[in-house]
Parts: C-alpha cells; sequence; structure tokens
C-alpha cells in the first residue's frame, strides 16, 4: 500500500500513467484532477483498508452488466481509487424514466446467491463508513436477517443508539422474515447504496451512479434506499421500473421491511435519531 497522505495528484499520475495539469481539492478524501490529455478525474481516499478496492469492484461489476451508466475505473490500490468525473446537469423526468428501465435490467443481471460480493471484491466490504459483510446465503429472508439487520441491531444496542427494551421489536421483525418478505426472487445484482447522494443527474442527459457498496440482494432493497431519503423524479423512475420489471404484489409495504438495513447502519455511524426510524420501520413492517 502506498501512503494514504499522497496528494490526489500524485495518486492520479500513479495509478493511470499519466502527467497531472493540476488539481481541484473538493474535500479531504475528494479531488477533480485533471491529467495532461485533458481529461479530469475524481481521486477518492478510502475510508478502510479495503474500502476503494471494494468500491473499484462494485462499479466494475455494475459496468459489466452493461446497462446503466456508471463512472470507469482508472484505478485503485488499498487506499485510493481513480474514476471518471461525472459532468452533471439536471434532474428530469426522461431521464428518471430511463434510470427506471436500467435499474431494472441491472437488477436482472443477477448475483451468484444473496450477499455474493463483486467478482474481486472484498468479503469485508463497506456501505459508505460502515463495515459491511459480504456473505452469502441460500435464501433472503435468513440471509437479510443474519447479515444486514442483526449485525447493525447489535452494534446500535451496543452503542446505546437502541436501548435494550426496544430490540425485540426489530428480532421480532427478523423472526417474521420468511412471511414478510413476499414472493421469493432470485438474488438481483443490487448497487447497494442507492440513495439520492449517489445518483448523479448527468449533463448528458443520463443518471450515472457512484459510490456502491454492490452486492447480491432482493431488488426491492435498492428502490427502497430511493424512498428512504427521496430523489427527484422519483414516481418516474419506479414508472420506468414497472414497465420494464413489475414488481411483486404488495412491494409497497415492504418499503420499511427493507429500509430496516440502512436505518440501523445510520443508528450505529449518526445516532439516536435514525434508531428511532429504525423502530418505527420495524413497527410498520410488522403491520404490514
Amino acid at each position: 500500500m502506498r501512503n494514504s497522505s499522497e496528494d490526489p495528484g500524485t495518486v492520479a499520475a500513479r495509478l493511470t500513467g499519466i502527467a497531472v495539469a493540476g488539481e481541484r481539492r473538493l474535500s479531504s478524501s475528494l479531488a477533480e484532477v485533471t491529467l495532461d490529455d485533458g481529461r479530469v478525474v475524481m481521486v477518492k481516499r478510502g475510508d478502510g483498508d479495503r474500502a476503494a478496492r471494494a468500491e473499484a469492484a462494485g462499479l466494475r461489476w455494475l459496468a459489466e452488466a452493461d446497462t446503466l451508466h456508471v463512472p470507469a475505473v482508472h484505478g485503485e490500490d488499498a487506499g485510493w481509487l481513480v474514476t471518471d468525473r461525472v459532468a452533471t446537469g439536471r434532474p428530469d423526468a426522461r431521464s428518471a424514466e430511463r434510470l427506471g428501465r436500467e435499474l431494472a435490467a441491472l437488477h436482472a443481471c443477477g448475483a451468484p446467491a444473496f450477499g455474493a460480493p463483486p467478482p474481486g471484491g472484498p468479503e469485508d466490504a463497506y456501505i459508505g463508513l460502515a463495515p459491511m459483510r459480504n456473505v452469502t446465503g441460500p435464501d433472503w429472508p435468513r440471509w437479510y436477517a443474519e447479515h444486514r439487520v442483526l449485525p447493525y441491531l447489535r452494534g446500535a444496542v451496543d452503542d446505546g443508539m437502541i436501548r435494550g427494551a426496544e430490540a425485540p421489536v426489530i428480532e421480532r421483525v427478523c423472526e417474521r422474515l420468511p412471511e414478510l418478505a413476499g414472493p421469493a426472487e432470485p438474488p438481483a445484482r443490487l448497487h447497494g447504496d442507492l440513495w439520492n447522494g449517489n445518483v448523479l443527474w448527468g449533463a448528458d442527459g443520463h443518471a450515472w451512479l457512484i459510490d456502491p457498496a454492490a452486492h447480491g440482494g432482493h431488488r426491492e432493497t435498492d428502490l427502497a434506499m430511493l424512498h428512504l431519503f427521496g430523489c427527484p423524479h422519483l414516481d418516474r423512475i419506479l414508472d420506468g421500473y414497472q414497465d420494464a420489471a413489475p414488481l411483486a404484489a404488495g412491494w409497497a409495504d415492504r418499503i420499511a421491511l427493507h429500509q430496516l438495513f440502512p436505518l440501523l447502519v445510520h443508528a450505529v455511524l449518526f445516532g439516536r435519531g435514525y434508531a428511532e426510524q429504525a423502530l418505527a420501520a420495524a413497527g410498520s413492517a410488522l403491520r404490514s
């Protein structure tokens, strides 16, 4: 591993093999770097020793499906990732509907199993700043409980974000997952962290997806993530998705179920407010 204190321009030159003409820092971990050939790339420092490799593997896996737009990877190592920069524009209904169709096509490309990491991706990966283990399982309800909900519930309880007396409502959801999960579906190829901030509306009229936590999962999870923090023209995204690959009956009633995982991740990272939302989502899932 090279020194993580390298400046972004040095990293870009090293990982692309092209000299650098300039750089612009966007944050402590992200910079735009202009290469000598005129291209502009994004240089991102990973938050953990596997984060950059996990993100690179995820981007390549999504790109391999050839269904939607993700930035090309130009290089990565244990500490850094270099990708294309996406020139951004404004969201519009037509691009949103196209994204829905493209997302349905991505999901249909499938995965070897629930929890399967992208080829070449680490088992111990990340979702945002939180560790996320990509351990496989034969059926979605059991896998989702064991490897997505319960680890973060334990973390939230240990950190005092969820009180011990509050945890049983989420545990009951896990116990009832086989009946709450809806019709069985094959593993889908997920972006895995599909909140509004990871959708870039490109100047080229396409929606681009960044920062994946890609793995094999249930396709309703990506859609529930879009609902969690809102997304421009979400109704049109859903229209496009439903036209391409209709969702199983009752999918809207299962949104809270699929939001349990990201809400618990946020509770561990950011505190009690998200813990309260997770408890409310659990109660809603049990009432559905």
